[in-house]
């Protein structure tokens, strides 16, 4: 596995992706526009709605997934690109799709966040253009990317886009705090099939998570089934999943 590293830092504000190499000190700046132009087809379409102009409002929202779309691919080509050009890998920070955490409804529907699981989606695009050209895509810890201090590794004060290190004096763009955080950041072989234990182990399953268990296999077999030579009964997708949860040895009602 490679040595060097480049760090990607995901934002929700300012630019979309921050690329940053430690070794040689270069930073790239994504998407910065993406957030004006997704405002400003927000208005369009506000404005149609009101106007019920239904069918103007079903082409510009077309034609605004599609730019969206595009957009991503852009950033995902130029971050592959990038580190090519340094013959590193890349590092994202472990995050789940956007069905594995209910945010709270927020009144700016121009907001880059989770929620339309746009970070996810362009991860599996960089992730994809990466394979291709025999670049490793991991994953890190994300913890305290944003607050610690990249240089001398201690916490640092962060106020919006600016970080401070009081014991250092180290000033930077809090993004590119982040980024060579992630850069630097250890990476564990277990940590990733942790992360995936963790979330099979959730007790709330999405309505897809449901209908994929629908699709598979008619039972699931639990441990105890396996000492008792029972298995759980197919017609009943509640008891298989408590049984499966809880691990222990359970009576069908």
């Amino acid at each position: 596995m490679t040595e060097r590293w480049i760090g990607v830092d995901l934002n929700t504000t300012g630019p979309v992706a921050v690329a940053a190499d430690p070794a040689s000190g270069k930073v790239m700046k994504l998407g910065s526009n993406t957030r004006y132009v997704r405002s400003h087809s927000v208005k369009n379409c506000t404005k149609l709605y009101k106007t019920q102009k239904l069918w103007k409002l079903k082409k510009i929202k077309s034609r605004e997934r599609t730019l969206f779309r595009n957009t991503l691919h852009a950033i995902g080509r130029q971050i592959v690109s990038f580190a090519d050009a340094l013959g590193s890998g890349i590092k994202f920070e472990k995050l789940f799709n956007s069905r594995s955490y209910i945010l709270q409804e927020s009144r700016n529907y121009a907001e880059f966040s989770f929620d339309n699981g746009s970070f996810y989606y362009l991860q599996k695009v960089v992730e994809r253009k990466a394979r291709k050209l025999g670049i490793p895509v991991i994953y890190v810890n994300p913890a305290f990317t944003s607050k610690r201090c990249s240089r001398c590794g201690r916490f640092g004060r962060r106020y919006r886009k600016r970080f401070e290190c009081p014991h250092c004096g180290y000033v930077v763009h809090a993004d590119v705090n982040a980024a060579f955080n992630i850069a630097s950041a250890q990476w564990r072989a277990d940590m990733q099939e942790g992360l995936l234990a963790a979330l099979r182990n959730q007790t709330t399953l999405t309505k897809k998570q449901i209908r994929r268990l629908q699709r598979s296999q008619a039972g699931i077999p639990s441990r105890s089934a396996g000492r008792t030579g029972q298995e759980c009964p197919s017609g009943n997708l509640l008891y298989c999943l408590e049984c499966h949860q809880s691990m222990m040895q359970c009576t069908p009602s």
